[in-house]
């Protein structure tokens, strides 16, 4: 969140129009009007901050942080870390506070984490029952579906199912094993290395990792011929 935040309405839709000219060579603009969620959100925050309920310059410094400090990109980094350094894999499932310290991490999880590994015989999914807890310093903020009651509940009574719903069939002999997320406990999983990666770097691993396979409802999988990991 930056000053370009302020002047949304003005700045985002002149450069989405800019940029439909390019792409459509025409020669007049269509201005994109931001979401109806969009504006609730400025006239919120303009309205707290004219009341002097927030400050503007903090706010902006907490988005700033969600934004480009936290979220799935550390978790990513810290899977990929783990595949390429077998020394560090052990490290991180032993104690994962310690392992998160080596890249920098020391206390930003709020609270004690637990990396648990998927293999070909066990798989890990992870909810939350009770509300949402979520390892926000690694993964962001939690996608809406984690929060909804039918995953929370169904996630416990029927995984295999809800992996489905996800794209995900697992082999019938593989082993489900669902972590119920606590405010002081959470979980984060190690997805499988895909095979064929042996030969990326760890930065282009990090980039193949996603946050729904660390919330264990997906695989992490190389692009298709012709993409780009």
């Amino acid at each position: 969140m930056n000053a370009t935040r302020r002047g949304f309405l003005t700045a985002a839709g002149a450069a989405a129009a800019q940029d439909h000219v390019h792409a459509q060579g025409h020669d007049h603009v269509h201005q994109a009007v931001p979401s109806d969620l969009t504006l609730r959100v400025k006239a919120l925050e303009s309205l707290l901050v004219e009341k002097g309920l927030v400050d503007r310059a903090a706010l902006d410094a907490v988005v700033d942080h969600y934004e480009h400090n936290v979220g799935p990109r550390n978790g990513a980094r810290v899977v990929a870390r783990a595949w390429a350094d077998a020394g560090y894999k052990k490290r991180l499932l032993a104690n994962a506070g310690a392992a998160l310290a080596e890249l920098g991490f020391a206390g930003q999880t709020g609270e004690n984490l637990v990396v648990v590994e998927n293999s070909p015989q066990v798989h890990h999914l992870v909810v939350c029952t009770l509300c949402s807890c979520y390892p926000w310093a690694m993964l962001g903020l939690p996608p809406v579906w984690y929060k909804s009651a039918p995953y929370r509940s169904r996630a416990v009574i029927d995984p295999r199912g809800v992996l489905r719903e996800f794209g995900l069939e697992l082999p019938k002999d593989a082993e489900v094993r669902v972590w119920d997320s606590t405010a002081d406990l959470r979980y984060l999983v190690l997805p499988e290395r895909p095979a064929g990666s042996e030969k990326l770097s760890e930065e282009a691993l990090a980039a193949l990792v996603t946050r729904d396979a660390m919330i264990g409802v997906a695989k992490v999988t190389l692009p298709q011929a012709g993409g780009r990991p």
